[in-house]
């Protein structure tokens, strides 16, 4: 890991760590914690967003597994969202934004991810509602097209949607959202290789270190684990690097 220096080493993979921890547990993938850690560490944006796709394919794969292994996931609920923000995604992945704006943008969306590990968008279960298709595609279209963009999976912003709406609970929720990210992530990364982009070799080193928090978070979240203390802090953690991004 040539970017850091061996006194970073160790911090910058247990933080790793712990935010693959974490997302998984709740059924995310968790790009936008990676790209606010490579933010913190200074990461270049050239490779920001495809490590953070590529971080995305395995975790959220591992977080999948473990909902799917306990039935929390609804195949009828994941489709309408998909149909629409793979292809979003896919051309998001073409789409280079200069990096002023892709900071701007990707802070804006930090701060959401934030304020939804302090529990601002932690929407209680409600009874069960019947999903209006128009709505959830036009929803799994924009949130795939940022997707693709920024180079996360979008879960953290459809987990609070299908909450709020009443089309699923918490663990339903996870179980779509973690798929969701895979293929959103899976589009973006293709589009990203069209583009004539390549995944830096940087990239790649940080993998073996994502699935050991991936494989815990999947294993604990899928059961009934919760740890508000460390969402706390990694919101605090994310909340400065968008700072950070929109104001350098």
């Amino acid at each position: 890991m040539s970017l850091l220096n061996s006194e970073n080493i160790l911090l910058f993979s247990f933080a790793l760590i712990v935010i693959a921890f974490l997302y998984s547990s709740v059924g995310h993938g968790g790009a936008s914690g990676y790209l606010a850690l490579m933010s913190i560490f200074a990461f270049p944006i050239s490779i920001m967003k495809p490590s953070a796709l590529l971080l995305n394919l395995f975790v959220s794969s591992i977080s999948f597994l473990f909902y799917y292994r306990n039935n929390y996931f609804k195949p009828k609920l994941f489709y309408p969202f998909a149909i629409a923000s793979i292809p979003a995604a896919f051309i998001g992945g073409f789409i280079t934004l200069d990096n002023t704006v892709y900071k701007i943008i990707l802070g804006i969306v930090l701060v959401f991810a934030a304020l939804r590990l302090f529990g601002v968008f932690n929407f209680k279960e409600k009874e069960e509602v019947k999903i209006n298709l128009p709505f959830a595609l036009a929803i799994g279209f924009a949130i795939g097209l940022l997707s693709g963009m920024l180079g996360i999976g979008g879960g953290i912003i459809l987990s609070p949607i299908l909450l709020f709406l009443g089309w699923a609970s918490v663990k339903e929720s996870a179980a779509v959202s973690s798929l969701f990210i895979f293929v959103n992530s899976f589009a973006g990364m293709l589009g990203f290789f069209l583009g004539g982009k390549t995944i830096p070799m940087e990239s790649f080193y940080l993998v073996p270190i994502a699935i050991v928090g991936g494989m815990l978070g999947g294993f604990y979240g899928s059961g009934k684990f919760s740890n508000r203390t460390l969402k706390m802090v990694l919101g605090i953690v994310i909340l400065m690097a968008s700072v950070k991004l929109i104001f350098p």
